[in-house]
């Protein structure tokens, strides 16, 4: 019998659904590297262990599954009933034992894979509605799960890092990132210029930014707000006593 494969035959959407496939397996790498007595250490993300982000990541991939079948069906099946239930699910997955935890992320990424694999071609145009409220096509899905699956790898604390993201990921975070803060006004007077490939996002029309550089991993390390390690600022932004010289700026939150 012939192996299945995706229903798809669009070479952007393949190529994007191979981008979130390498992000699933290196997120589970970077999981199946811990011992289980690691999973209670904190993870590079605030009041969050290890635990939180594998229940989360493990709990995103059966919400994103939901959204498929909804393109499928037609029938609306959200991601969540509600933030609160959300925040519950992540809570209570984070208490399982290690191998249910572990279950829990393998299982629903085969689920999620699946469900991407038999969606008819047609039906990736179908909308959908994200958690957030937006309305978009199926096919955004694919990159909704790329972003987690790639930087909550890096959340793990297990020694992988932004630069192990590849770089059309890393591109389209910094745009998603920077969007989102000129959506909400908070880029005013900031501009971010990236090293290697030149990019340029934020206030161009600022008379006199706050201009954050570095090469693009650690822009990006820094925009998502991880860490400021391989940036530096100018500008009336940037630290300027003896004490604070080399100190980033906060970047304006974006989720």
């Amino acid at each position: 019998m012939a192996a299945r494969t995706d229903q798809t035959t669009d070479p952007a959407l393949l190529q994007s659904l191979l981008q979130a496939r390498r992000g699933t397996a290196f997120f589970a790498r970077k999981l199946n590297e811990l011992p289980d007595a690691e999973l209670d250490s904190n993870s590079l993300l605030p009041g969050w262990t290890r635990r939180h982000v594998v229940a989360h990541a493990g709990y995103n991939a059966r919400a994103i599954a939901r959204l498929i079948e909804w393109a499928a069906t037609g029938i609306e099946t959200p991601m969540y009933t509600s933030p609160e239930a959300r925040t519950h699910e992540i809570e209570f997955g984070a208490t399982l034992s290690p191998i249910a935890l572990r279950h829990l992320f393998d299982h629903s990424a085969v689920h999620l894979n699946v469900e991407w694999r038999d969606l008819p071609a047609d039906a990736w145009h179908h909308k959908i509605k994200t958690a957030q409220g937006r309305v978009v096509p199926a096919e955004e899905t694919v990159w909704m799960r790329t972003r987690e699956v790639w930087m909550h790898a890096v959340d793990l604390d297990n020694g992988a890092t932004f630069s192990d993201i590849p770089t059309p990921v890393l591109e389209r975070l910094l745009t998603d990132i920077t969007g989102a803060w000129h959506t909400r006004g908070t880029d005013t007077g900031l501009l971010v210029k990236v090293d290697g490939p030149e990019l340029t996002f934020g206030d161009t029309t600022a008379t006199n930014p706050t201009i954050i550089t570095g090469p693009l991993p650690a822009v990006v390390q820094w925009a998502a707000g991880r860490g400021t390690h391989g940036v530096t600022a100018t500008g009336p932004g940037a630290a300027e006593s003896t004490e604070e010289q080399n100190q980033v700026p906060a970047p304006p939150k974006w989720i």
